[in-house]
């Protein structure tokens, strides 16, 4: 029996798409930079746990290890992102992301009022949610660099007290652990965008029907 987006074998097992329902979502250059940048926020922050955290950092020990652990995976962060730039895929999702278009406005709108219906919040290749998350943790990781480097280098810059660079240092750390936090469980909630993270491959159903501005035009439109 021949599978379509969605369907299951006899046995009820969940089968993938066929070549012909599926829509290329994501090159190599976009995944590989996607996990590369995730390994490393994921290393900085459960190393920056083991030394704020009291109790995990007398369960963990190895202070200096994870010290060390925490200042090269903070200072190859932007890494990824800069290799990335090397592949016209990942700039193209650059410029996406970065073009907040009249539809993306509605699709707030709707995102406030709590309307789950997709057609109420048309999206292009990425949602108005996902140019938020991408512009603000760009941002964030820029800040956390910069004061980073303040506390690791005393004195860089006289005029920025290390206890400032510090006090702005831990808040927005805290605030980068809540909204990645937000970031895994709407990502668990949505396999399909997960797999498409995982094989650069989604269904044409749930491409249509969540990201209806992008595939009308020409399969690389906005």
């Amino acid at each position: 029996m021949r599978s379509t987006a969605g369907s299951t074998t006899r046995t009820g097992r969940a089968t993938r798409p066929d070549r012909a329902d599926r829509v290329r979502r994501f090159g190599l250059a976009e995944r590989l930079v996607h996990r590369a940048t995730g390994g490393l926020m994921l290393a900085c922050l459960a190393s920056a746990a083991c030394l704020y955290f009291g109790p995990l950092a007398r369960a963990v020990g190895r202070r200096y290890l994870m010290v060390t652990v925490h200042e090269w995976s903070g200072i190859l962060l932007p890494l990824p992102f800069l290799f990335g730039l090397l592949s016209a895929g990942f700039r193209a999702d650059l410029r996406r992301l970065n073009r907040f278009a009249p539809y993306d406005r509605e699709w707030l709108r709707a995102a406030r009022r709590r309307r789950t219906d997709p057609a109420a919040r048309p999206a292009g290749k990425f949602n108005a949610g996902q140019k938020l998350y991408a512009g603000w943790i760009a941002g964030a990781v820029l800040v956390m660099a910069f004061t980073g480097l303040l506390m690791w280098r005393t004195g860089l810059l006289p005029w920025v007290s290390r206890t400032s660079a510090i006090f702005v240092h831990d808040l927005l750390a805290w605030a980068i652990g809540v909204v990645l936090v937000g970031h895994l469980r709407k990502a668990y909630q949505d396999p399909e965008s997960r797999r498409g993270m995982r094989t650069g491959y989604v269904s044409r159903a749930w491409a249509e029907r969540y990201h209806s501005r992008w595939l009308p035009r020409d399969r690389s439109g906005d």
